[in-house]
């Protein structure tokens, strides 16, 4: 997913969007943005979205985002700006940021809490700036309750499809104690996150790469998986749902996520299809994740 490139002058945009087109917009505003955020409103049933970005970057990109947004769902959602000074984003983003515990194992923690990590949990810690994947969004946290739950099965072979800051993969990484490919489509989240592995004293036990879905030979050169996360969006999930069946070895478990709960049907409908089965959907809020295994045989 994203990552916040620091900056010393950035910009909030947002808009307000039913839940149907939701997710056209997330996609709009990761094409320019390196936060994007979701807020419901109970009240009324639409959504905000939220980004942050240097001001004046990537306008181009945003506005053909948005473009393709309403066209794709008939909703023309109009945009709001407002200036975020650097410091007082970071500010608010450290008090808002505190220790996650998160399932009964993992504990995620910004590199500016200088307190001790709770005992008996496995800590990830990260940036508190990065947007996606620091533990707070329902996904992640549907991701890492997911991985407890198939940890029993020691997986092998694992891959983190669109690792964003890399938190899975590293949880995965130190809960099973394997290696693990994590790959991005974004040039800067694979520099995020194995700065991430890093920080967090992994060395050699993940890898980041940069691929297109399932587009690069070291994804098939590494596979068949016994377990991928694949934590991005309900559309390109459904359209992937072949090549995650193809690469899955038998057994192999698949968590997916970045889905609402809305579209989890559709997605479970999608993977059915290439023959994968149902074993556990997790909420988190609006959020959904989906547990699947592969049958030894088909």
């Amino acid at each position: 997913m994203s990552t916040m490139r620091h900056a010393t002058a950035l910009e909030t945009v947002s808009v307000i969007v039913p839940e149907d087109a939701l997710e056209a917009y997330e996609a709009a505003f990761l094409a320019a943005c390196g936060t994007v955020g979701f807020f419901k409103d109970d009240d009324t049933g639409l959504w905000q979205v939220e980004g942050v970005k240097d001001q004046g970057a990537a306008e181009e990109e945003l506005a053909t985002g948005l473009a393709i947004a309403a066209l794709a769902t008939g909703f023309t959602a109009t945009l709001a700006r407002q200036e975020t000074p650097a410091g007082g984003w970071l500010a608010r983003t450290y008090a808002a940021f505190p220790e996650q515990r998160i399932g009964r194992r993992f504990a995620v923690r910004g590199t500016h809490l200088t307190d001790a990590p709770t005992p008996g949990r496995l800590a990830l810690v990260l940036d508190a700036a990065v947007a996606f994947g620091s533990g707070e969004h329902g996904s992640t946290r549907g991701c890492l309750r997911a991985l407890e739950r198939v940890a029993y099965r020691r997986p092998r072979r694992i891959l983190d499809l669109g690792t964003g800051t890399g938190i899975l993969a590293m949880a995965a990484a130190k809960l099973l104690r394997r290696r693990v490919l994590g790959t991005d489509i974004e040039p800067w989240s694979v520099r995020t996150a194995a700065e991430n592995a890093r920080l967090n004293g992994l060395g050699t036990a993940v890898r980041f790469l940069r691929a297109d879905g399932w587009r690069a030979p070291a994804i098939a050169a590494h596979g068949p998986y016994d377990l991928v996360f694949a934590n991005i969006l309900a559309r390109p999930l459904c359209r992937m749902a072949g090549d995650l069946a193809a690469n899955l070895a038998p057994g192999g478990t698949a968590i997916l996520a970045g889905l609402l709960a809305t579209q989890a049907r559709w997605v479970l409908a999608a993977h059915r299809g290439q023959g994968l089965v149902l074993e556990a959907t997790l909420r988190e809020g609006a959020w959904a994740t989906l547990v699947l295994r592969k049958p030894w045989r088909i």
